[in-house]
């Protein structure tokens, strides 16, 4: 299976791309913080999405698909830090959200299958 094919992959480029462009506008101060720290939430999703895909057993790509996992976790609760902030507009954060939701699902559903095998 190529990782370059899955849907779950490609959601989750476009969620690092959302990231990246909402948090362009963050404060200077936060260049180090929270944009940082948002930024590399995001990036891990697909990253160990496509490492779990590399490994050669089930188990090994599971680990690696809960730990995207854990990384949407982390991204959700950055964004929502951020628009306690007042870094975010209801539009952009609502919209990423959805987009955070939707790659969860479709981790999920990946994960069942990996589980089930």
């Amino acid at each position: 299976m190529e990782y370059k094919d899955l849907d779950v992959w490609k959601e989750s480029r476009e969620l690092v791309q959302m990231i990246y462009n909402l948090s362009k506008s963050f404060p200077k101060e936060e260049v180090f913080g929270l944009s940082h720290q948002i930024r590399r939430s995001s990036i891990s999703v697909p990253s160990n999405i496509a490492e779990g895909c590399g490994r050669r057993t089930s188990a090994s790509t599971l680990q690696f698909l809960y730990t995207a996992r854990g990384s949407l976790y982390e991204l959700e609760t950055q964004l929502i830090l951020a628009s306690d902030q007042g870094y975010l507009g209801s539009e952009v954060y609502e919209k990423t959200l959805e987009q955070i939701v939707s790659c969860k699902k479709l981790l999920n559903g990946f994960i069942n299958y990996f589980a089930t095998k």
